[in-house]
């Protein structure tokens, strides 16, 4: 039987503990939260106090830093590193090999290519005809509720 619980020593030489996520079987902090129906890759790293949404893809490799968010059907290549305190919205396509700086948030629906790097504090929103279509899907609640604020 595997062990649920696996130890790592960091670069100060504190012990870091996290447990294998049941689809996947990547690495979860203990305080992370990751949606069942999320796939995290087994090489994949998810660190503390960080959410991965429903349906989300973890790849191979990636490391999502403590406090990220990565929202629900967002896939995330293998390689990347999402760092500490972003946002990445619901339903965002991020390349292998992408580096997103602290504090970034990446809006719904985006498109973040490979090999890009994403500098810290940086806002990506979805533009042009991508954007209105994703309106026009949108429920029928959320189009009323804009239109009232508006």
């Amino acid at each position: 039987m595997a062990r649920r619980i696996e130890e790592l020593e960091d670069e100060t030489g504190a012990i870091i503990k996290y447990r294998r996520h049941a689809n996947g079987k990547g690495l979860v902090s203990p305080s992370a939260r990751v949606a069942e129906s999320a796939r995290v890759e087994p090489s994949a790293y998810v660190e503390a106090d960080a959410r991965v949404g429903l349906d989300a893809y973890i790849g191979a490799g990636s490391w999502i830093d403590s406090g990220a968010t990565v929202g629900d059907r967002t896939f995330v290549g293998a390689n990347v590193h999402i760092g500490k305190g972003c946002v990445i919205g619901s339903g965002v396509r991020i390349g292998s090999n992408v580096k997103v700086g602290e504090n970034a948030m990446i809006g719904n629906g985006s498109r973040v290519d490979r090999d890009e790097q994403v500098p810290a504090g940086a806002v990506i929103e979805l533009r042009g005809a991508t954007a209105a279509r994703m309106s026009l899907a949108a429920p029928l609640h959320e189009q009323r509720a804009t239109r009232r604020a508006a």
